[in-house]
């Protein structure tokens, strides 16, 4: 008993004085984790430069964008080809892909050897054995008579500018064909499978072997967004943001990156971790001072490094007693499956003592202890650099996404991973070291380059199919020139039609008199009191206006709500409720004594007889109230006043919103003839010439007239241009079959015309994974701030799915994307709209001057004018695109209903007081 612990004892010391021999021989092959952390911070530059147009020319790591721009969502089906170039065998693929609701994926494969005077002849010859490999691939699977498309999978790097395009930059590997090096390698293979006249293959997508790994493995796992190749040679890809990829138009959406991290290191970063046996093999390689990190880390290199660290012992007297056998001298005796088998957990000791008897070295037991170790060293260094340079992506994936800790998943594929028996076991140790704030599962790929390559066929087509869908979906909202020219005339029309005396009743533009008869010319002077109604709050104002050298408007002014059950409540309970916040306010403001003028914002139709008589035509905006429709809406307050008896108001003026938005315009440019609402709803009014406006006594001077052209289109006359998406709105509102314009251009029903989109797109099976949440089910859960949030440039993808989520829709990267289009489809329509309707007003006040050219103003307001990123500039250009002879400036008022309503006030005193001397 005693024997054997001694024994034991002995190989144990043995074992202890090897590994240090090893250790100091070998300490530069060594990498502590702050060296480890060093590399990944280096590999992040090197990304950084990769993705930049001004540095990627001179980047070691190329960033190559794939073209691939989406994972499988489960849906993918049909029968697909694929061809895999890239290693000793070409493979031949058959893959099934069945959505039949298990998600499953079918591969059958024939592998064809890769001769050298294949790997290393000329380009036409490859194609040719590629495209005679595929035909005889055909011939067996009884598929000749089928018209199929095929993924390419080519593990070499290329420069992509669309998927099934793509320039070898350089061979790498055991591969040296000529002139193919800056070709299209699609067209090349295009152009052999043609000589076949008896098959019908359409290559549709050429794919990296690291872009089919992940591919494959983000069929099974959704949270797969990284690649890693670790084999014969290595490269990782990952799913990155479009709007850091300078290489590539577009900033919507995500793209995978093939970073050919091979190549890190070969612009120098690594020379200082670099060994002599590392500068010793790349001179001997078949591309010097290329591939450098590969050099470092794949198979194809590991048991040649092995070799040279072995020759330099043994002529050191470290091993083998100094005797250096022949085999030991000859490149490539060693190879990776040595190694591996010399680290092999039981066995690993009795085969590095036969690989070593093979090699004529006739080692000792402290020799096989030694090189053991040596192996060890080696292949630990290789997962080490592995890691290092996979959490710089990782940590990149969770930067781009923002997240204090992220859970993602890794396709991997390669021999080396899977047969070494410890490297995956060292790689994910040192991994969760390096980004402890990441969880990551690894998921072996299968067939990863083949089926991967059908998978990114697959994907592609669906891609294709749903962009054909979504397409017809948004057409109707693609409105060409021709047909805003004709809602530009149709407005015209129905402009000239309001203003006829026996049109009156039958105009659906109303072109309502406002009675207000002039513009501010600076004299205006005094405190007046304004009102403001028009939305869910009502507020009240105090206007202090001064006039000469300080001329100044200072306001003071309070908000209430209008709770719903008001607004659609009894019309004396809505004036009641109007009277109590405005004594709330007087008594806020000292001045309940005072008889103020005032001027009433009532910013719904009216048709008046004089400046302060205003009979309500219909409401809008979700009110409701009863016994208002018909009625003078002064009366009413008044009456309402009366009933309360604590104050009394002059009430000089009942003004709409959209005259009040002028007047306030107007007060700073004389130029300003036209008020514009482009927010809840939508509204404009503009200076006429008495003498066109049939329905009012006189003919001279100007009126402003109030169009109410919300209800333009009420007798059908864009009926053409309205979706199924604008009637399902319709008939859903309070008030169906009315203000079709408005329902088409305004900021209250846009959410809801992209709410019933998006319901239909999700049907369809194109959004949400075909599920319709019940928050989607919920009308008016789509605002329209959503739309100006979720269009907003600044916003990323990211961002927008956060805003989905608000609103309890589970969306991925793709939902974003089409949300997105389908925002922008939604709200260019109106803002186009609202120009064509626009420039029907301006071109008739230049027809009215009678001028060749007209310099006027707009005065604007409204939330969807203001917020909405793209609103007000697409609107100004479709007004200058069918108005060329109008000069049009856009001024945005301050405040139209409140200033507004006072300076009209003011303005209606002052002609007063004219008239009256």
């Amino acid at each position: 008993m005693f024997a054997v612990h001694l024994l034991a004892f002995h190989f144990t010391k043995l074992k202890e004085d090897q590994i240090k021999k090893v250790d100091r021989f070998l300490h530069q092959l060594r990498l502590p984790d702050d060296v480890l952390q060093d590399v990944a911070a280096r590999f992040q530059a090197e990304m950084l430069k990769g993705l930049a147009r001004d540095t990627n020319p001179t980047a070691a790591v190329k960033m190559l964008p794939s073209f691939v721009r989406s994972l499988p969502d489960g849906s993918e089906k049909g029968e697909f080809l694929a061809v895999d170039l890239g290693g000793s065998q070409l493979r031949a693929h058959q893959v099934r892909v069945s959505d039949d609701g298990k998600q499953s994926s079918q591969l059958e494969s024939k592998f064809y050897p890769t001769p050298k005077e294949v790997t290393q002849g000329n380009g036409a010859e490859l194609f040719d054995y590629i495209a005679d490999c595929l035909s005889d691939f055909m011939e067996t699977r009884n598929l000749k008579q089928k018209k199929l498309p095929l993924g390419f999978t080519f593990s070499f790097p290329c420069k992509q500018t669309k998927l099934d395009e793509g320039v070898l930059l350089e061979w790498t590997k055991h591969f040296r064909v000529r002139g193919v090096q800056g070709t299209d390698v699609v067209s090349s293979l295009h152009r052999a499978l043609q000589k076949h006249q008896d098959i019908d293959v359409d290559v549709l997508a050429l794919v990296n072997d690291t872009v089919g790994t992940m591919m494959t493995c983000g069929y099974d796992d959704p949270r797969c967004e990284v690649g890693l190749i670790i084999g014969t040679g290595t490269n990782a890809c990952y799913m990155e943001e479009m709007r850091h990829i300078d290489l590539v138009e577009g900033d919507e959406g995500r793209m995978c990156i093939n970073t050919e991290w091979g190549a890190f290191g070969d612009d120098g970063a690594l020379d200082d971790l670099r060994t002599e046996f590392d500068r010793e093999l790349d001179l001997g390689s078949l591309n010097p001072g290329k591939q450098l990190f590969e050099k470092m880390i794949s198979s194809l290199y590991l048991g040649e490094l092995v070799r040279l660290i072995l020759l330099k012992m043994t002529k050191e007297g470290l091993l083998f007693n100094g005797k250096v056998s022949t085999a030991l001298l000859t490149k490539g005796k060693i190879e990776m499956k040595h190694v591996s088998a010399m680290e092999k957990y039981k066995e690993g000791l009795s085969n590095t003592r036969e690989i070593l008897t093979e090699l004529k070295l006739f080692p000792s037991e402290e020799d096989c202890v030694a090189v053991q170790h040596v192996c060890t060293i080696v292949s630990f260094r290789s997962a080490n650099l592995c890691a290092a340079a996979l959490a710089a992506i990782l940590t990149r994936l969770r930067d781009n996404k923002k997240l204090l800790r992220m859970r993602t998943t890794v396709g991997i594929d390669g021999g080396l991973y899977k047969t070494h028996p410890r490297y995956a076991q060292r790689l994910h140790k040192v991994l969760r070291r390096l980004v402890p704030t990441c969880d990551v599962r690894f998921v072996l790929s299968r067939s990863g380059s083949g089926r991967g390559a059908a998978t990114v066929t697959a994907v592609a087509l669906r891609l294709a199919a749903q962009r054909r869908r979504l397409d017809a979906a948004l057409a109707p909202f693609l409105l060409p020139p021709s047909t805003l020219q004709q809602v530009r005339d149709s407005m015209r029309a129905e402009l000239e039609y309001g203003l006829k005396r026996e049109a009156q009743g039958q105009a659906t533009v109303k072109m309502l008199p406002t009675y207000v008869c002039g513009m501010p010319d600076g004299t205006e002077k005094g405190k007046f009191l304004a009102l403001d109604l028009g939305g869910t709050n009502f507020r009240v104002l105090l206007v202090k206006i001064k006039s000469g050298r300080r001329r100044s408007v200072q306001m003071y002014n309070k908000i209430f709500a209008i709770p719903l059950e008001i607004m659609q409540g009894t019309g004396e309970e809505l004036f009641d409720h109007i009277v109590q916040c405005i004594a709330d306010f007087l008594d806020y403001m000292g001045i309940k004594g005072a008889r103020l003028p005032l001027g009433f914002t009532f910013s719904f139709p009216c048709r008046q007889t004089s400046i302060d008589k205003g009979t309500l035509v219909g409401w809008t905006k979700g009110f409701k109230a009863t016994d208002c429709e018909g009625e003078d809406v002064v009366d009413m307050l008044r009456e309402a006043i009366r009933r309360r008896n604590e104050f009394d108001l002059d009430i000089v003026a009942v003004v709409n919103d959209t005259v009040g938005t002028m007047m306030t315009c107007g007060y700073e440019d004389p130029n300003c003839e036209i008020g514009l609402i482009a927010g809840t709803g939508t509204n404009v009014c503009y200076m006429e010439d008495m003498k066109n406006i049939e329905t009012v006594e006189g003919n001279e001077g100007k009126m402003c007239i109030n169009t109410e052209w919300g209800a333009f289109g009420d007798n059908g006359c864009i009926d053409h241009i309205r979706t199924k998406y604008d009637r399902e709105v319709d008939e859903g509102s309070l008030n169906p079959g009315k203000q079709r314009y408005e329902k088409m251009t305004s900021g209250m029903y846009l959410g809801e015309i992209v709410r019933e989109i998006l319901i239909d797109l999700t049907k369809q099976g194109l959004l949400f994974r075909g599920h319709i949440s019940e928050s989607l089910r919920k009308r008016g859960i789509f605002e329209t701030k959503f739309l100006s949030q979720i269009e907003s440039d600044r916003l990323a993808l990211l961002q927008v799915r956060r805003v989905l989520q608000h609103l309890g829709l589970d969306s991925t990267c793709e939902d974003s994307i089409i949300v997105k289009e389908v925002c922008a489809a939604v709200s260019t329509r109106a803002a186009r709209l609202c120009g064509a309707g626009l420039a029907a007003v301006v071109e008739k006040r230049r027809q009215n001057r009678g001028v060749e050219r007209l310099q006027i103003t707009v005065g604007v307001d409204g939330t969807l004018y203001k917020l909405h990123p793209h609103f007000s500039r697409i609107l100004q250009e479709t007004v200058k695109e069918l108005a060329p002879q109008c000069d049009v400036t856009f001024m945005l008022s301050e405040d139209g209903s409140g200033k507004g309503a006072a300076l009209i006030t003011a303005v209606a005193k002052r002609l007063h007081n004219v008239g009256q001397k």
